[in-house]
């Protein structure tokens, strides 16, 4: 049977406020009482109750993290600054996947109330206001964490308008004039789509170069197919010579695609990426992509959540903007 803390406090011969005081360091203990009471706990192998201990010093050390697939390259790269940045400060990681069910991310706030967290990290492209109303309801200070959604309390992100701009620039002063973007249409006012489209555009119209802009409904290999008519049409049309395309998965798939109809990347057309996902250094030709740093956003966002416990900050309202980087690969071909 477990050891209780009456065990302890009877083997160490004080009272169990005592005991009480020496695990939660909440009131002077005298040094001898002290060395008795660690000593009983040694060798009874005494295990406080953690629930009863956090409800009496206010102290979980534990963060609640909800995901929406713990299978996605970008939110693993994100969890593991959160999770070795908390491991720094002592905090454990209780971890939820909703696998894309705006209901279970719901489920998974309240649980993780229950548990007594001290802060709540959602990282996720679903779209829930619900989630948000119910995160500041609970008063747990939070951050949600998106590469698709702009979020309007505290985020950590890159500047996407400047990112794309500068990657635009790049196939230009490779010699590409005839240059087409491929984002998602969904939600597109809302989501960061449309800060890379207007950064591609500027660069269009810096260049006097025609803005060719096309869009598929998500980053699947199939919304690429339902759209491979009008990319096409659109490359024969246009001569297009280069596509700037705002995920990797998707200039992975218009790769894909591209080649099944002859058109191979990059000797016949260049491709770009966004994000800088693992999958990007693996597939030939190796893509020039646009290098978000996931693992860093992860980790500034764990310390805002914990600077904010500690009253070192006063709200969750300041934007973070993180620099990013352009990686060179091979699906870009410099024109002659």
């Amino acid at each position: 049977m477990a050891s209780t803390i009456k065990d302890v406090a009877k083997m160490a011969d004080v009272s169990i406020s005592t005991v009480s005081r020496v695990i939660n360091d909440s009131k002077p203990v005298s040094p001898e009482a002290r060395r008795r009471v660690l000593h009983a706990i040694d060798v009874l192998d005494y295990k406080p109750n953690e629930v009863a201990r956090s409800l009496v010093t206010k102290k979980s050390n534990l963060i609640g993290v909800i995901v929406e697939d713990i299978g996605s390259n970008f939110i693993s790269q994100i969890l593991r600054g959160v999770e070795e940045i908390g491991r720094m400060y002592k905090y454990d990681i209780l971890l939820s996947s909703s696998y894309g069910d705006v209901e279970s991310e719901m489920k998974f706030a309240n649980l993780l109330a229950q548990k007594q967290v001290e802060g709540i990290i959602v990282i996720s492209n679903l779209h829930n206001p619900k989630l948000e109303y119910k995160l500041e309801e609970s008063k747990i200070p939070y951050v949600i964490i998106s590469n698709f959604y702009e979020i309007e309390r505290f985020s950590t992100e890159i500047d996407y308008e400047k990112a794309s701009y500068e990657m635009v620039k790049l196939l230009i002063e490779k010699g590409h004039k005839n240059i087409a973007s491929l984002a998602i249409r969904r939600d597109y006012d809302r989501t960061f789509e449309k800060k890379k489209i207007e950064g591609y555009n500027r660069a269009m119209e810096e260049a006097g170069l025609k803005k060719v802009n096309l869009l598929v409904e998500g980053l699947e290999a199939s919304d690429i197919e339902d759209e491979k008519e009008n990319i096409l049409d659109t490359v024969k049309r246009e001569n297009i010579t280069a596509f700037f395309t705002s995920y990797d998965t998707i200039a992975i798939h218009l790769m894909n695609m591209l080649l099944d109809n002859g058109y191979k990347t990059p000797d016949d057309i260049s491709v770009t990426g966004f994000g800088g996902s693992y999958i990007s250094d693996i597939y030939r030709p190796k893509l020039t992509t646009v290098k978000v740093p996931y693992y860093d956003i992860g980790a500034v966002s764990i310390r805002k959540i914990l600077k904010k416990i500690d009253k070192k900050e006063s709200d969750l309202s300041e934007n973070l903007v993180l620099p990013s980087q352009i990686l060179e690969r091979e699906s870009v071909k410099e024109l002659k």
